[in-house]
């Protein structure tokens, strides 16, 4: 039960008290400054609070917007103020003097002084503490201060629909084509249904991730019927996918948990479709694992280049560019916005093409036109990202570099290797020395045979070449490309060994090791995004680092090509090592963690 304290007496007729009820808050009535202290005071210290001013008039859901939102310390509008456990102390601070300067005046009644709430939202401005203003748009929050004030307030609250501006807002505002038109008119209200019958995000997060793995497991019984419940199934599947996010949006109940649940979920149920589909196929004896693996490396990839990109550059200064200005010309052309958007085949299309060619196509035509269209979305915003990069004059912050070296997930091996460099003056250039390194490791995997001992040389070089590329701060043009090419140099080298091995089952081996370390790099992400740094250093000491990783796997195959199935052994007992190191850390952090409440409001890879 939150607290939520009326600084006078409610108006006459005013739904106030029992609006404030319904959104959980237990009400009480402050006669005066001593008193709206002590009342303060009395409240649990871990307890959110509120202020409201009396003669407030204005919407239930402008209320629930600023008073109940748990991603933010502090919330104001007009004539209501709010603050969660690590904001209290301030607010105690700013009541407590502007009731002396009420009393200086010889006023004893909080209501007296107009505007009281912006009054304390600006001391809690300028005590360090931010204080979030939602965007109300047609919703109406205001402090009337007279009676024909107070009746055209009213009369703006009847003009507007509170509930449809709710379902309205509990859809994303930046969404794909086929979320946006096919998905959302419907799902908004299914999240309402559940709103209504108590059921929370993560509920609806979980019940995707279920619905998703029975599509998986119709889809490995490599029969048609099998693969037409599989489409059907993956569609339904990105319905409660949607739902669960609206639902949040729409009760507010946003979580740290939820934010993780839902984002790791997300790779979870696409990579299991696509074992789901490899399995199926090899019902019908045509072997795809290769061509599931490669799909999970570029989609992997992909989005370590949309992170890295915007962690280098969301707090970037003069952060200027001609790409980007031709960027918000073609945003003002609607019909430009859709097709940018469709093009890099973001979540919602991407599942629409997989589910309707798994029900109509086979599994290879599947992860055939997966890759081709994953990797021309690739191209394309990797392109303009290198462009703004390229001619934007922008000075990159501690922080950013920082994002950047945790994104890379550089091991023990790397930073021996950039200290020793640092101490000979050898530097450069970080994203010119990964890209030397991926290059060097990636041409001598393709060109080598499986087990060729020159191979662990040049992993070796990759290694030392690693820990030069992140020895000084990422704050180049181009190092925000740093870690993508470290992704795609450890998964492609698992991805062509294993495809060279004599070992029928070593693909599937090496998808579930790049799986499991994909999933530490998505980790790494939702951690930083959360404002609570990369994961501890321990974590990626004990599972090597990339580049240490990489190394161990181009060992394995050089020590054991001429032993039949030990090199899928191995990697099966990594891939379940490294899986149970990241998996039981996340899972303690993410339980545990006093992160902020968190989510996703925009991505739509």
């Amino acid at each position: 039960m939150s607290t939520a304290i009326l600084t006078g007496p409610p108006a006459p007729g005013s739904s106030l008290d029992g609006d404030l009820r319904s959104l959980g808050f237990d009400v009480r009535i402050a006669s005066g400054a001593e008193e709206a202290g002590a009342l303060l005071a009395a409240v649990p210290a871990g307890e959110r609070v509120a202020l409201v001013d009396p003669r407030f008039v204005g919407h239930l859901h402008a209320l629930r917007l600023t008073l109940t939102d748990p991603r933010f310390p502090a919330a104001a509008a007009p004539g209501a103020l709010t603050a969660q456990r690590e904001a209290r102390p301030a607010l105690a601070r700013a009541l407590e003097a502007v009731s002396t300067t009420a009393g200086a005046a010889g006023s004893d009644t909080l209501t007296d002084a107009h505007g009281l709430t912006d009054s304390l939202a600006e001391a809690l401005d300028a005590d360090g503490v931010a204080v979030h203003r939602p965007q109300l748009g047609t919703l109406v929050a205001t402090v009337p201060t007279d009676a024909e004030a107070r009746h055209e307030a009213r009369a703006a609250v009847d003009a507007v629909d509170d509930e449809a501006v709710r379902l309205r807002s509990a859809v994303k505002a930046h969404d794909g084509f086929f979320t946006t038109f096919f998905i959302s008119p419907y799902s908004r209200y299914i999240a309402r249904w559940c709103a209504r019958r108590g059921l929370t995000p993560n509920q609806v997060t979980t019940a995707s991730l279920l619905t998703a793995l029975i599509a998986a497991g119709c889809a490995a019984t490599g029969v048609r019927g099998g693969y037409i419940a599989a489409g059907v199934l993956l569609i339904v599947s990105f319905v409660l996918d949607c739902t669960d996010g609206q639902l949040a949006r729409y009760a507010l109940k946003y979580s740290t948990m939820g934010a993780w649940l839902d984002a790791t979920f997300d790779r979870a149920k696409e990579y299991a479709f696509y074992a789901g589909l490899a399995l199926g196929a090899a019902r019908d004896g045509d072997d795809v694992w290769a061509l599931a693996l490669g799909a999970m490396v570029l989609m992997t990839c992909r989005h370590v280049v949309d992170f890295s990109f915007n962690e280098a550059n969301h707090d970037a200064t003069a952060n200027t560019s001609p790409t980007a200005a031709l960027s918000s010309r073609l945003d003002s052309v609607g019909w430009t916005v859709w097709a940018r958007r469709m093009i890099i085949l973001p979540i919602g299309e991407r599942w629409a093409m997989i589910a309707v060619l798994t029900a109509a196509t086979s599994p290879r035509i599947v992860f055939w036109a997966l890759i081709v269209g994953c990797a021309f979305g690739a191209c394309y915003t990797t392109a303009g990202r290198v462009l703004r990069s390229l001619t934007r004059r922008a000075k990159r912050t501690d922080r950013a570099a920082q994002a950047l070296a945790d994104l890379a997930d550089s091991g023990p091996l790397a930073g021996i290797a950039g200290r020793a460099l640092a101490r000979t003056g050898l530097r450069g250039p970080g994203f010119v020395l990964a890209l030397i390194a991926t290059g060097a490791l990636l041409a001598t995997v393709l060109a080598r045979p499986f087990g060729d001992r020159q191979t662990v040389i040049i992993a070796v070089f990759y290694a030392v070449f690693a820990g030069a590329a992140v020895a000084r701060p990422l704050k180049g043009a181009l190092d925000w490309l740093v870690p993508p090419l470290f992704r795609a140099a450890e998964y492609t080298t698992v991805l062509v060994l294993a495809a060279r091995s004599d070992s029928p089952h070593a693909l599937p081996a090496a998808f579930g090791l790049v799986a499991a370390v994909a999933y530490h790099h998505y980790d790494t992400v939702y951690r930083i995004r959360g404002g609570t740094g990369a994961p501890p250093a321990w974590l990626v000491r004990v599972t090597g680092g990339h580049e240490g990783r990489t190394l161990l796997v181009t060992a394995l195959a050089a020590l054991l090509a001429d032993r039949g199935d030990d090199f899928t052994l191995a990697l099966t007992a990594l891939a379940v090592a490294v899986a149970l190191v990241v998996l039981v850390e996340s899972i303690r952090f993410w339980v545990s963690s006093g992160a902020p409440a968190v989510h996703d409001e925009g991505e739509t890879a």
